[in-house]
C-alpha cells in the first residue's frame, strides 16, 4: 500500500496546485453564499476525484489480476497518459498571455456569484474529475495505484490518501475562510490574482514533469 501511495503522490501534486479550481473556490468564498457554496464545492471536488480514481484503480486492477508483473497494456497505458500530459503542457505554454498582457478570467466564473449549493457541488465534481487536465491526472493516479498493489482494499485506501493530498489546494483556502471569516477576503483575493497570472507557467511545468514521469514509468515496465 505504501508503494501505491508513494508512487501516486507526485501526481497528486499536479492536482493540488491546479489554479482554476482554487480561483473558482475563492470566488465562491467572497460571494453571497460563501459558507454553503464553499463546503459544497470542496465536497464535490473530493467526491469526483475519489470516485473516478477508485473506479479506474479497481478496473485496471481487475483487468490485470493474476499478473505478477505490470502487464504490457498497463505499461502502454502509462506511456499514452504521459504523452497526453506532455501535449497538455505544450498547449498550456502556447496559451500563456504575451508580455504585458493580463491572463483573462474564464467567462463561466462570472456566474459563480449566483450559484446555489447544488450547482457548487456539481462544479466541484466537474473541475475535480471531468476537466481534461484533472481527468488525465486522476486516471494516471488510478492506474499507477492499480499496478503498485494487488489488494483492492489497499487501492481504495491509497486513493483516499491521494484524494486528500490532491485536495489540499482547495482545502487550505476553505480552512482559511473558516478560521478568519470575512477577514480572509483580502488574502484570498491576492491568492486568486496570483494563480490567474501564473496559471500557464505553473501547469506547463507540472504537466511536463508528470508527463515525463509517466512515460518513464511505462517504458521501464516493458
Amino acid at each position: 500500500m505504501w508503494e501505491a501511495i508513494g508512487e501516486s503522490l507526485p501526481i497528486a501534486l499536479g492536482v493540488l496546485v491546479s489554479p482554476m479550481p482554487i480561483v473558482a473556490l475563492v470566488l465562491m468564498l467572497v460571494s453571497r453564499h460563501a459558507g454553503s457554496n464553499g463546503a459544497a464545492f470542496v465536497a464535490g471536488w473530493m467526491a469526483g476525484i475519489f470516485v473516478l480514481g477508485t473506479l479506474v484503480a479497481l478496473l485496471v486492477g481487475a483487468a490485470g489480476s493474476g499478473d505478477t508483473d505490470t502487464p504490457t497494456w498497463a505499461a502502454l497505458l502509462k506511456v499514452v497518459l504521459g504523452a497526453l500530459l506532455l501535449l497538455l503542457a505544450v498547449r498550456s505554454w502556447q496559451a500563456r498571455p504575451g508580455e504585458g498582457e493580463s491572463a483573462p478570467t474564464p467567462k463561466w466564473m462570472a456566474a459563480l456569484d449566483e450559484f446555489n449549493a447544488f450547482k457548487a457541488f456539481g462544479t466541484g465534481v466537474l473541475l475535480g474529475s471531468v476537466n481534461p487536465k484533472n481527468l488525465l491526472l486522476v486516471v494516471s493516479a488510478g492506474s499507477t495505484i492499480a499496478t503498485a498493489t494487488s489488494v483492492n482494499g489497499e487501492r481504495v485506501v491509497a486513493m483516499a490518501v491521494f484524494t486528500v493530498v490532491a485536495s489540499l489546494g482547495v482545502l487550505v483556502p476553505y480552512g482559511i475562510y473558516l478560521a478568519t471569516g470575512e477577514r480572509a477576503a483580502q488574502l484570498l483575493e491576492g491568492m486568486k490574482a496570483w494563480m490567474i497570472a501564473n496559471n500557464a507557467v505553473i501547469m506547463t511545468v507540472l504537466l511536463g514533469v508528470l508527463g515525463f514521469k509517466m512515460v518513464g514509468d511505462g517504458m521501464g515496465s516493458f
